[in-house]
Parts: C-alpha cells; sequence; structure tokens
C-alpha cells in the first residue's frame, strides 16, 4: 500500500514551488530563482542515512558539468538538517547546488510515495535482491545491500542520521526536470516502474542527458 498527499508530479504540469535552506551557503533556495532563466535538473533524496542517495549525489555531481554545458542547472535536496549536510559535504564536497529539506515537505508536493510500513513489505524488501550501484557480483536482499554499500563506503550514522530514518523510512524518492518556465517535462519516480526491485537505482548520466537536450 502506499501513502501520498498527491499522485506523483507528472510531465506537463507546473512544478510544486518551495523554498528552503541552502546546504551549500547561507540563503534560502527557491525554485523560482531558476525561473525564466534556465532549466532546472531537481532531484529529490531522503536523509545522508540512505547509502543509495549518497552514491546517487555522488553521480549526480559527476553530470552536473555536462548538464550545464547544455543550460541546464542542477538542484539536489536531502532531507536532513542543513548543519548535518553541512558536515557531510565537508568531508564529501559536490559541486551540485544543495538545499535541506529533513521534514520531507518537496516530497509530499511533488506526490512522491512512502509506502506503508507493514510485514508485508518488510517480507518483500527481504525476498527482493538488488544491485543498483554495480558493486556486489550478484544482488543481494535489499537490507543487505544498504548495509553493503555502507560498509564500503565507510559511512557510520549519527544521531541526526538515524532520527531521519526512523522518522522517513520508507519514503521513496524521485528526480525532475523542469523548464525555465517551470514546467516538468521528465520525471523518474523510484520503484514506479520495477517495483522495489528499482530501490536504489538512478537514472543514468545518458537517461538525464537525452531528456536534457530536448529542452533546447
Amino acid at each position: 500500500m502506499m501513502t501520498e498527499s498527491r499522485p506523483p508530479v507528472s510531465p506537463g504540469e507546473p512544478a510544486p514551488e518551495f523554498t528552503l535552506p541552502a546546504v551549500d551557503r547561507e540563503e534560502m533556495v527557491s525554485l523560482v530563482d531558476y525561473r525564466g532563466r534556465s532549466p532546472v535538473f531537481l532531484a529529490l533524496f531522503i536523509g545522508l542515512w540512505c547509502p543509495f542517495c549518497r552514491r546517487s549525489i555522488a553521480q549526480m555531481g559527476a553530470t552536473e558539468t555536462k548538464l550545464k554545458a547544455l543550460g541546464v542547472e542542477t538542484l539536489a535536496i536531502v532531507a536532513t538538517t542543513p548543519d548535518n549536510a553541512r558536515l557531510y559535504f565537508k568531508f564529501r564536497p559536490t559541486r551540485l547546488r544543495l538545499a535541506a529539506d529533513p521534514e520531507l515537505a518537496t516530497h509530499r508536493a511533488y506526490g512522491l510515495p512512502k509506502p506503508a510500513p507493514s510485514p508485508e513489505l518488510m517480507k518483500a524488501m527481504e525476498s527482493t535482491r538488488i544491485n543498483p550501484t554495480g558493486d556486489f557480483q550478484e544482488p543481494l536482499p535489499i537490507p543487505q545491500a544498504a548495509m553493503a554499500i555502507a560498509k564500503l563506503d565507510g559511512y557510520t550514522e549519527n544521531q541526526i542520521d538515524k532520527a531521519d530514518l526512523e522518522r522517513q523510512w520508507p519514503q521513496l524518492k524521485g528526480q525532475f526536470l523542469i523548464d525555465r518556465d517551470g514546467i516538468v517535462r521528465w520525471a523518474n519516480i523510484e520503484c514506479a516502474t520495477e517495483g522495489l526491485a528499482g530501490i536504489g537505482k538512478f537514472p543514468s548520466a545518458e537517461e538525464i542527458l537525452a531528456a536534457a537536450r530536448t529542452l533546447i
């Protein structure tokens, strides 16, 4: 069962507005900042406790310059406090523009599903095997895959991460390409096409760039 405030935002719809604290500087970030100026590739992540999010942020950072060459800006929203995000990115710098949304307000505005944490979901997660980052010789059950990536990354959760996890899990993620008029032109919702097998997957650079080229 999925619980959500609205269906996910689809191509052709206006992108919901938001104003959030920036992570990379002491100011606020709004979607309206990009209106009339440039398209924006927007990625909504959950907290930094999520190993798949941390990997996807790094992947997104590698695509940022290619998007900028096409005239498309990038913005990543992480669902943790600004201070916690600043601490993380102090040691793992990124070129991405970042905003903090610990309460998942943008996730609700964009209609990203949050499955009900039922016994059935837990059982399905244990039986679904994934390898979204290609790090494993063979796919692992979702909880084991998450732990394995955290171990590979040498990441240790702090108390804020633990509180974020308890409040947010199992919120899903999404990415949206928004044109300079504020209209969504492309969207990718985690698990929308593959079910739980899609956990942790992030669109390839080729897929993102192909969508971006349609805006030129």
